[in-house]
């Protein structure tokens, strides 16, 4: 039977080492984080800018390399993968990246763009590669003598479908898309979330979509799990975490989507900028911006762990109160 779990990740860290000031220090870009990604899901990552969501994804990915922890893909330890290994891996799990306007070489033509992986990992021949490179083309919503022209010569959103067609050329299982639609146009931005939920269900994906806007991932997404300052401290249902947020941060978050609603509490709008991650605070990372953090915030760091069936929070005083939440 095929385990549902496709991606796990246990305890990881990523640590940069950094100079400030003379003295030698470490940002805590990931810290300690970990969780499990269910096979046919969209699993998405929300947090501020710099709380260390597109560094996540790179180390459980394999981009970069793990400072410690583990994470499990299709139940290879991807820690252990030497150079071999990891090409193979890279069939398996394939990137959609934030830049559209950066993600392609401009002296490439589109389909020397799209037929790169088939070479990279020897598959077909030349004739077999054109053939799929057109077929790629089309299935992204673009026509086939796109291939003959350069990065230059399209929008932001085609350049977009052109980077998912890589993505999708050596018919991976799962695919991070980090800040896919971020740097589009809001009109284009549904036409290339539309065709990422086609082809979710044609090609039967994962996916692990990291965004800063929470109306995407609410749109998108079937679980996340929310990032503040390098640890995750909230995961949930997209339905029942927007319904009624746990953690105080992940209240905020949502107070800030511009919706109008007056339900919303302007307590809940968050204040003041995110600590250093060179220096985070003592005790749990939000108290300097929580309205109702208390003597126990400031000493000692809350544990995440099960609050309701099947909602997990890291919080001295999780928001369990549907009124509170709202």
């Amino acid at each position: 039977m095929t385990d549902p779990i496709i991606l796990s990740a246990r305890n990881v860290k990523k640590y940069y080492p950094v100079k400030t000031l003379g003295k030698k220090g470490l940002v805590k870009a990931v810290d300690d984080v970990s969780l499990d990604i269910v096979r046919g899901e969209t699993f998405g990552v929300v947090g501020e800018s710099g709380c260390g969501k597109s560094t996540l994804g790179k180390v459980l990915l394999r981009l970069e390399d793990l400072t410690e922890g583990t994470v499990i893909f299709n139940g290879q330890d991807l820690s252990g993968l030497n150079r071999a290994g990891l090409k193979t891996f890279r069939k398996q799990a394939q990137v959609i990246y934030q830049d559209p306007y950066s993600a392609l070489n401009p002296k490439k033509k589109i389909g020397a763009v799209i037929e790169e992986p088939f070479k990279i990992h020897r598959l077909f021949t030349k004739q077999e590669r054109q053939k799929k490179v057109v077929a790629l083309l089309e299935k992204v919503g673009l026509h086939p003598d796109h291939r003959d022209r350069y990065p230059h010569e399209f929008s932001g959103g085609q350049r977009q479908r052109i980077i998912t067609a890589r993505a999708l050329s050596v018919s991976p299982e799962f695919i991070l898309a980090d800040e896919p639609v971020s740097a589009l146009d809001v009109s284009i931005q549904a036409q290339v979330i539309n065709l990422l939920m086609d082809l979710k269900k044609e090609e039967s994906l994962t996916y692990l979509f990291i965004s800063h806007d929470l109306g995407v991932v609410k749109h998108i997404c079937d679980r996340l799990a929310v990032m503040y300052l390098g640890r995750i401290v909230e995961t949930a249902a997209v339905e029942e975490f927007f319904a009624a947020p746990l953690h105080p941060y992940s209240r905020a978050l949502i107070a800030a989507v511009p919706v109008v609603d007056p339900r919303i509490a302007l307590s809940a709008i968050l204040e003041g900028d995110v600590p250093s991650p060179i220096n985070p605070p003592d005790g749990c990372h939000f108290h300097p911006r929580c309205s109702i953090a208390g003597d126990i915030c400031r000493r000692k760091a809350p544990r995440f762990e099960e609050k309701l069936s099947g909602r997990f929070a890291a919080c001295h005083f999780p928001l369990i109160n549907q009124g509170e939440a709202a």
